[in-house]
């Protein structure tokens, strides 16, 4: 029988109370799955900083290192200053163990209401590839006669080949797993005469950042060479956001840059009914990668039994699909969806359930 041995950092605000769900819930998968999971919690977070200080030490990142999956609850904390928990987990977690890709699906799911007029499930269905380690984030940049009137701030944009070649190349690999079973379904006529089964967009800014989105176009246009049934389609990222609302239905695979990344899959999110049923995932695919629910800590909610628990179940999903438990992963998708038909709303306090009572139910329906 498989073993998995997870490391679990709840984290802070309604993290714990969500991440016991999608425990429950991957608890259930096992044992009517066939696995097991060796599971190991961390206090990492917000209220640990605030006892001593400690944010993330590289003794602690490196014992990651013998994780097969981290499952993360959320960070954030209200009496800490923005950016010290951030950069000092969430961050050196990502850049740390070389989770290079942020894979966030967006799905609209029956029962689930979308901002977006005359827009239905069959057509907000598509996988945002976002690039995780570097873009901005990097940290390079600096000020300069700081507190002056001439002052001046930079933050610098930086990718190497290495880092794009590596994340365009896991963009056309999940389009092609993606599509191995059926083409996509919104290509045209002329496009599967052609032998395409499925499209990627690359997101970028190729008419303003023209060294960054240059490299990107380049290696994409090489690399789209190995990969004759992929469509390849490029979208300004202003255009980007205008298409997500106005025609959801003409994505596939998105690939993108970090910052890009990080703004249009929160647009995505709202689409597809909020945040609290979008999942993610920080992927190496040779290392550890780490799964945790977009929405934040929520402090405002904690302890009241109101947060919405779908996101952290959905990736738990993910984390199964990554374990290579397949089975498992559908079959928590297919009691997620049932769920979803009864409640109310997907909004936190609005669901008709308790945090709790919906995990209780996926489990039901997942037995």
């Amino acid at each position: 029988m498989k073993n998995y041995k997870l490391a679990i950092i709840p984290g802070d605000g309604i993290g714990p109370e969500v991440v016991a769900q999608g425990l429950k819930v991957l608890d259930a998968a096992a044992a009517k799955f066939g696995f097991k999971t060796e599971r190991q919690s961390f206090d990492f977070g917000g209220t640990r900083y605030l006892k001593n200080g400690q944010v993330l030490s590289d003794d602690e990142l490196n014992s990651l290192r013998a994780f097969d999956a981290i499952y993360l609850g959320a960070v954030g904390h209200p009496d800490v200053r923005p950016g010290i928990l951030e950069r000092g987990i969430l961050l050196k977690l990502r850049f740390g163990l070389e989770q290079y890709i942020n894979l966030r699906p967006v799905r609209l799911y029956q029962n689930v209401p979308t901002p977006i007029k005359n827009k239905g499930p069959e057509d907000i269905d598509y996988v945002v590839v976002r690039e995780n380690n570097g873009d901005v984030y990097t940290g390079e940049g600096e000020i300069k006669n700081k507190g002056t009137d001439q002052e001046v701030a930079t933050q610098v944009m930086v990718y190497s080949h290495k880092e794009v070649e590596r994340c365009l190349k896991y963009a056309f690999e999940y389009a092609m797993k993606r599509h191995a079973a059926c083409p996509w379904k919104n290509l045209s006529e002329e496009d599967k005469k052609a032998g395409y089964i499925g499209k990627l967009t690359l997101c970028g800014k190729n008419n303003v950042l023209t060294n960054v989105f240059g490299l990107w176009d380049r290696v994409m246009a090489e690399m789209s060479k190995s990969y004759p049934k992929i469509k390849c389609d490029y979208l300004h990222v202003d255009a980007m956001c205008i298409f997500l609302i106005e025609a959801p239905e003409r994505f596939d695979v998105i690939v993108t840059t970090n910052m890009f990344g990080d703004i249009i899959t929160d647009l995505a999110a709202v689409t597809q009914g909020g945040m609290g049923v979008a999942p993610s995932g920080n992927l190496n695919p040779s290392g550890v990668s780490m799964f945790e629910p977009v929405h934040g800590s929520a402090p405002q909610f904690t302890g009241k039994g109101v947060a919405n628990p779908i996101a952290a179940i959905l990736t738990v999903k993910l984390m199964l699909e990554h374990l290579k438990q397949e089975k498992a992963a559908q079959s928590i998708d297919a009691a997620v969806q049932s769920v979803m038909l009864k409640m109310k709303s997907m909004l936190i306090g609005q669901m008709g359930y308790s945090t709790d009572q919906i995990g209780d139910m996926v489990v039901e329906s997942l037995k």
